[in-house]
């Protein structure tokens, strides 16, 4: 089944399209990355496939179904993440959210749940802080910690908007190296949205297939 389908797609809010006339097919195991500046629509395209808001007109279906019908199957990472710096949360509770699609209102996390979050953590690298509330952590674990949240998860089609901004240098260099190794164990689609040309040689270098 194709992963995202777009034709004659335009994204915007009100009555004027901020990108139009986009058309698009994705397979499971691909890799798309939109680069450009800041304004030019990339968040509103993923904000649309993600269905937060609704296309201004055309043709858009992820997984044979419109936006925000399948929220156990696609899986979307804000270029700020909301992680209530408020409440005493740590990271094992904000990654467990998600997986909060699968379960419902009313069902208990079970074993498998808990090892996938596990799972999730250690492949982002913060499994070692679990336990630490997410408002004492760096820009840069806030962010592995948002990253393990989205592959708990366990989506068929994987949202990213920036997902190495807002840190500082030495976090997003340690970010920007662990991203391929992320994204060559999804099996899903992906659409990755940076302004940095950096993050696309890092993901080429490192022989991914990239659209």
């Amino acid at each position: 089944m194709t992963s995202i389908h777009a034709s004659s797609l335009a994204v915007g809010y009100g009555k004027r399209p901020v990108v139009d006339n986009i058309s698009l097919n994705m397979q499971p195991g691909e890799l798309l990355v939109l680069i450009g500046t800041n304004g030019s629509g990339k968040s509103t395209l993923l904000k649309t496939l993600a269905g937060l808001i609704n296309p201004m007109h055309g043709d858009l279906s992820l997984l044979g179904s419109a936006p925000g019908q399948l929220p156990t199957q696609v899986a979307y990472l804000p270029q700020h993440p909301v992680s209530s710096h408020t409440l005493p949360l740590c990271v094992q509770d904000v990654v467990a959210m998600g997986r909060y699609a699968h379960l419902g209102l009313f069902k208990r996390s079970t074993d498998t749940d808990r090892a996938i979050v596990l799972e999730s953590m250690k492949r982002t690298g913060i499994d070692s802080q679990a336990n630490d509330p997410i408002r004492d952590l760096s820009g840069g674990q806030q962010q592995r910690t948002h990253l393990a949240q989205v592959l708990a998860r366990r989506a068929e089609v994987l949202l990213l908007d920036e997902p190495l901004s807002a840190v500082d240098s030495t976090s997003r260099a340690a970010l920007r190296e662990l991203l391929p190794e992320v994204l060559t164990a999804f099996s899903g689609a992906t659409i990755l949205v940076t302004h940095d040309l950096g993050d696309v040689e890092t993901l080429a270098t490192a022989n991914l297939s990239l659209n």
